[in-house]
């Protein structure tokens, strides 16, 4: 009892430690000093000093995902606000710089004159002209409503000045970028100055791969000295095996045997959608006619030597069992050729704004052309031309090319096909009413309505639970300690590699969107070698984390791939220049082994050597070189080289060089595109959102 005493009077005290104890515990140590500092909390990144915060962050998103309609996933969204953001902010620093700024009346004066401000009704006079006044009166009272369309209104003047900043800043680093007329000049004597020249090159390949040896500590000294070229984001590999959920032999004679069971019982039923419907079919019934090329190819054959009332099947079609009932049988071409003459009306589909016509109207009108063109059908073609809206007629003579059935609107189609040539009629569709004249069919051939009940080839319950079981025994296997790649190697298991997953990334190559496994790997609790389960639609997945990458350098082991080759090259031309001895080229050719090759006509423009290919550090060499002079153990892309230019010929000069200026300045002009990247390389940016998307 005393010690209970004890404990009560110390509660407050060890209620405390015990949360402080909990807290250390969810949380990860080196995140509690972020978490009290207020200012990391609401912070999601910085642009050159600039914060930006969450709140800023949360409101584009949520108007984002509000345009964007639920198209986009929430990692989608996120790097297109963050991208969004950066570039505003970057934009407003460049400006701030060069004293310029984007005035209310800039913003003003480029909302009044957008066009679907100018032509709305609703801010012109009694003389159809727009009203400034009263568009200001529109935007003051939604203002003072604080309603959805001001906040819409809102944001689309911010997307007009953020437009403006950015167009103001390229328009004038455009203005920028011109040309000399020596550049121009330069130019031209570059890309026509040929260069005659004698040489030797000892290719990289004389020297075995095997007798150059590149240590790590080598590439980790490339690395820091080329560190520019090696910074990277946090990364994670990955490595999986899959187990899909797919239907057995067993499970699909299962199906086929349950549809066989219904087949007496379709032929009875006098009502086929209600029984497609009671007996829980995959598809509705299909109200077209279908052709016997068209129909699958196991049943086609059955199908066309059937009757009425006949069921066809089971049969496999496309990932389905079906069977399907023959309802209904004639003949009708496979192709019509007809003209047309359509009458729109108010409320109709792709209706121009100029009509005005009301149904009724364009039905009596249509009936008056089918009258006139009964009795004169020479008549169609000026009527056509006076009356029908049709806009893919370009010549107006209301002709249509050859069709086949599934390509017009159903009434349309159902004239057309069921008739024979020449029928002609007012026929109704949702664009307006029809005068149709059947110019021509051909292949006129037996078709089919079927009444077609289908079901989907699944796994049965027995096969889910056996390929849960695997994935499970697979898990446990790796939990008993044994290597991943073994036990899918022991089960003939396809273990699928995945390199360089980062943090916001939503896609797993092989997988699709899983952004819960991509969250799980960069889990502050998930190290190297740790694995996990993934119930996916249609499979089971284990994952195993193979590697993790830090934000900062490449590791060497990942830049092995890209460093040592270049390594190996520069070893190798070491060993090359030591065996590069002697006075003259053909001196040097002899102790290697080579012949002395000629280049001829060889400019800067076109650096290609006879015999080895393209090696511009060796043209662009051989243009500075003074004449006939030796030149040794010059490295190139291929080999190691030593020459000596014995021509060099300048082009004729011209009497101006203002085309060469002009298509330097314009390339540049072209250029322009990259100019954000640039600045955005050089800009101070800090993105914190890892922070908020690593554990969702």
């Amino acid at each position: 009892m005393a010690i209970l005493s004890k404990i009560r009077e110390r509660s407050m005290f060890l209620i405390i430690i015990i949360g402080l104890a909990l807290f250390a515990f969810v949380l990860d140590p080196s995140t509690l000093g972020d978490f009290f500092n207020s200012s990391k909390i609401n912070e999601v990144g910085e642009v050159n000093g600039e914060t930006i915060s969450r709140q800023e962050f949360a409101n584009e998103l949520e108007q984002y995902k509000q345009q964007a309609g639920g198209n986009v996933s929430e990692m989608q969204a996120a790097k297109t606000v963050w991208n969004n953001i950066l570039r505003k902010k970057i934009y407003k620093n460049q400006l701030s710089k060069a004293g310029i700024s984007i005035g209310e009346a800039d913003v003003w004066n480029e909302v009044v004159n957008a066009s679907f401000v100018q032509n709305d009704p609703r801010y012109q006079n009694e003389a159809g002209l727009f009203d400034e006044t009263k568009f200001k009166q529109f935007l003051a009272t939604e203002k003072d409503g604080k309603t959805q369309l001001w906040a819409q209104w809102s944001n689309y003047m911010n997307q007009v000045r953020d437009n403006a900043e950015r167009n103001t800043y390229n328009n004038l680093v455009t203005a920028g970028l011109g040309a000399s007329l020596k550049e121009g000049e330069a130019e031209y004597l570059i890309d026509n100055t040929k260069l005659n020249a004698q040489f030797v090159q000892v290719p990289f390949t004389s020297i075995a791969d095997s007798l150059v040896k590149v240590k790590k500590s080598e590439i980790e000294a490339y690395i820091k000295k080329n560190e520019q070229d090696f910074k990277v984001e946090a990364s994670r590999d990955l490595s999986y095996v899959k187990f899909d959920i797919v239907a057995t032999q067993e499970d699909e004679a299962a199906i086929s045997a349950d549809l066989s069971s219904l087949i007496e019982d379709f032929k009875a039923s006098e009502n086929n959608t209600l029984f497609l419907s009671e007996n829980d079919s995959d598809s509705n019934i299909n109200p077209n006619f279908q052709f016997k090329n068209l129909i699958n190819k196991e049943a086609a054959d059955k199908i066309s030597e059937g009757n009425i009332g006949d069921v066809v099947g089971p049969y496999k079609d496309k990932g389905f069992y079906k069977i399907s009932k023959i309802t209904e049988i004639t003949s009708m071409p496979d192709s019509v050729k007809a003209k047309h003459i359509l009458i729109p009306f108010v409320g109709g589909q792709r209706v121009a704004a100029d009509v005005v016509r009301t149904k009724e109207q364009a039905k009596k009108l249509a009936d008056s052309i089918l009258t006139v063109v009964k009795r004169n059908k020479n008549k169609f073609k000026d009527l056509a031309a006076k009356f029908s809206s049709d806009a893919s007629n370009s010549d107006k003579s209301g002709e249509l090319d050859w069709f086949n059935y599934n390509r017009m609107t159903p009434a349309f189609r159902d004239f057309s096909f069921t008739n024979k040539k020449g029928a002609l009629d007012v026929v109704e569709t949702p664009f307006g009413f029809h005068i149709i004249s059947i110019e021509d069919q051909k292949n006129i051939q037996k078709v089919f309505k079927l009444a077609t009940y289908t079901r989907k080839i699944t796994a049965s319950e027995a096969t889910e639970n056996a390929i849960f079981r695997s994935s499970e025994e697979f898990a446990l296997a790796i939990t008993n300690g044994k290597d991943f790649a073994e036990v899918a190697k022991e089960n003939n298991y396809s273990a699928k590699p995945v390199v360089g997953i980062k943090v916001l990334d939503e896609n797993v190559p092989g997988l699709g969107n899983q952004r819960q496994i991509v969250s799980w790997a960069f889990g502050s609790e998930t190290n190297t070698g740790d694995f996990k389960r993934f119930d996916l639609e249609g499979s089971h997945v284990v994952a195993m984390v193979s590697s993790k990458t830090k934000k900062g350098l490449m590791p060497a082991e990942k830049a092995a791939i890209t460093v040592r080759p270049i390594l190996v090259k520069q070893k190798k031309a070491n060993l090359i220049k030591e065996k590069l001895v002697g006075t003259t080229l053909n001196d040097l050719a002899t102790s290697n082994g080579v012949a002395t090759r000629n280049a001829t006509g060889v400019t800067l423009k076109s650096p290609t050597l006879s015999g080895v290919g393209v090696e511009p550090k060796i043209v662009g060499a051989m243009y500075n070189a003074e004449l006939n002079k030796v030149y040794n153990s010059i490295v190139g892309d291929k080999g190691v080289y030593a020459f000596s230019v014995t021509k060099k010929e300048e082009p004729t000069a011209l009497p101006n060089y203002g085309s060469n200026r002009k298509r330097i300045a314009d390339a540049r002009k072209r250029l322009t595109f990259k100019m954000y990247e640039a600045i955005k390389n050089a800009s101070g940016i800090k993105d914190g959102r890892s922070n908020m998307y690593a554990a969702n």
